[in-house]
């Protein structure tokens, strides 16, 4: 199901289409109902051999993304258990929130995407992204972080980069994944915050920060 197909529809008012998923966020009033309100989705998810991706925030909010992995699409399964939701976010008293939804995506401009692909990947701990329109990009496993895309560059910019990224690790992984970052292709830039933080680049400059809770009293 297309963005446009979706949006046509009037059966669904909690549930906006983004990125190849739909998604709504509810409001039940405590953090306890938010429980029981994903429990209730967990059921009704096993019982469709279905599943969403549910995020419960304090106070009591509780954000539901759904898609078909197996097709990279929005599928009738997908409008199927959405109706469901609402269903019962309804009986539990949830409030849906309409207007909040939004996705973050980083887009890297870049005149090799091949050579500075593999250092995000591997600083970023991400896959690659499944696509069929061609365009190169990689994702976070657990579908938490953003996406990173990558554009083609047609010039080079001799100017460092405006923009820069921070990853926080847990410490006893910090050295990992610095050590994959610069075998994808990377540098060290600076160590001399470490161990609060190191900062990296990729092959054409681009920055990003190695963090850890280490070092910062």
């Amino acid at each position: 199901m297309t963005a446009t197909e979706f949006a046509a529809r009037d059966d669904l008012p909690d549930w906006r289409y983004l990125l190849g998923r739909i998604e709504a966020r509810y409001r039940l009033g405590s953090f306890e109902a938010s429980a029981r309100f994903v429990s209730a989705i967990a059921a009704a998810a096993e019982s469709a051999g279905h599943h969403p991706d549910v995020d419960v925030r304090y106070p009591d909010v509780v954000h539901v993304a759904l898609t078909t992995h197996a097709d990279h699409a929005v599928t009738d399964r997908d409008i199927q258990l959405a109706g469901a939701v609402s269903r019962l976010a309804a009986a539990a008293g949830g409030t849906g929130e309409r207007l909040v939804s939004q996705a973050l995506e980083v887009a890297i401009d870049a005149l090799d995407i091949d050579a500075v692909l593999p250092f995000w990947r591997a600083v970023l701990g991400y896959i690659d992204e499944e696509s069929t329109s061609g365009t190169k990009a990689i994702v976070d496993p657990m579908r938490i972080g953003p996406a990173f895309w990558f554009q083609q560059m047609d010039e080079p910019r001799p100017q460092r980069n405006r923009i820069h990224l921070d990853v926080t690790v847990a410490h006893d992984v910090a050295e990992r994944r610095m050590e994959a970052a610069i075998a994808a292709g990377g540098h060290l830039v600076s160590d001399d915050a470490a161990r609060a933080f190191w900062i990296l680049a990729d092959v054409e400059g681009n920055e990003i920060c190695v963090c850890t809770w280490q070092d910062r009293d």
